[in-house]
């Protein structure tokens, strides 16, 4: 099988990357290093594929459909996994018309250039956060997602809906993914484990918002790539699942799991609630499992302290 996957050097990208050159599939990647974050941190995720036979990495953006088409014609594909977009609820807010661009042009770029180049599917990353303050949990494929509370969450949710008119006019097969909260070696740099995980370890106040009772499904790196690998198999007319663990945690309780694995206190600087943020996220998988056999394995309480061993690795110290 060749494989497209956009967004293929970042976090999670990198790692379904891997996993489809371990089942001895034809992988391209296709990556713009944008500034976000780091681009060193990309490079350094797909190093240790450069070279491999299987392994192409192109430079490009999903805005320019011309570059897009230019590699159609040199490529044929069989699949895309559309992974790239502007992530990050809270900087959305700051630069709504950036993400409304990259996330919502991109996707119908990447769309288009299914249809015109006569690839028969695509799988596309979707998100919790398009259940905004749904207050029904968990949160089920079934329910209304109408009111987003933030830039990113209502571009994700309009890409959804974007991607359904391909399917019913053109027969494009399209799956979306709505993740919950993916964490593991190579989570960005800006996300909350990886986050308090480094200020603690460097005696550094960590930002704490509200009264820690905010609830997140948190779900190991491992357990999404698993979910993308099933739903590429499966992926036939136009469907969207909940790729979560279906457990929660509150938010004072993960630091202490952060705290037990470093063997170190949190310094806590308490601040707001934060516009754009959710009291909760909790994800109804039984349509995953039912369709696609996505069963997760890694609990919190495990990929919390695999996750610190990662980061250890990564400043050269041992826990």
């Amino acid at each position: 099988m060749r494989v497209l996957v956009t967004g293929g050097a970042g976090f999670i990208g990198s790692h379904f990357c891997e996993r489809l050159i371990q089942k001895k599939h034809q992988v391209v990647c296709f990556d713009n290093f944008n500034d976000y974050y780091n681009p060193e941190i990309k490079h350094q995720n797909i190093s240790s594929l450069i070279g491999h036979p299987d392994f192409t990495l192109i430079e490009g953006d999903i805005l320019d459909q011309a570059f897009l088409n230019q590699l159609a014609e040199q490529t044929a594909f069989d699949v895309v996994v559309h992974l790239a977009a502007r992530a990050g609820v809270r900087p959305s807010i700051q630069q709504p018309l950036l993400y409304q661009q990259v996330n919502v042009e991109g996707t119908a770029n990447l769309l288009e250039f299914c249809v015109q180049n006569k690839i028969p599917k695509i799988v596309i990353a979707s998100s919790s956060s398009v259940y905004g303050g749904n207050k029904k949990v968990p949160f089920s494929e079934e329910d209304p997602v109408n009111h987003p509370i933030s830039p990113y969450a209502a571009t994700k949710r309009a890409c959804e809906l974007l991607a359904y008119p391909y399917h019913a006019l053109h027969g494009l097969s399209t799956t979306y993914l709505r993740f919950f909260t993916v964490y593991g070696p190579r989570q960005r740099p800006d996300m909350a484990i990886h986050k308090f995980t480094r200020l603690i370890h460097n005696g550094e106040p960590i930002p704490f918002f509200g009264d820690g009772t905010s609830r997140r499904d948190y779900t190991y790196i491992s357990d999404i790539i698993q979910g993308i690998e099933q739903a590429v198999e499966h992926c036939d007319g136009y469907h969207i699942y909940n790729l979560g663990e279906s457990k929660t945690i509150q938010l004072k309780d993960l630091i202490v799991l952060i705290e037990n694995a470093l063997n170190k206190k949190a310094i806590i600087q308490k601040l707001p609630n934060q516009p754009g943020d959710v009291p909760v996220t909790y994800a109804d998988i039984s349509r995953a499992e039912a369709d696609l056999s996505y069963h997760p394995e890694v609990l919190v309480q495990e990929g919390i302290p695999k996750f610190v061993e990662w980061y250890y690795g990564q400043i050269g110290e041992t826990g």
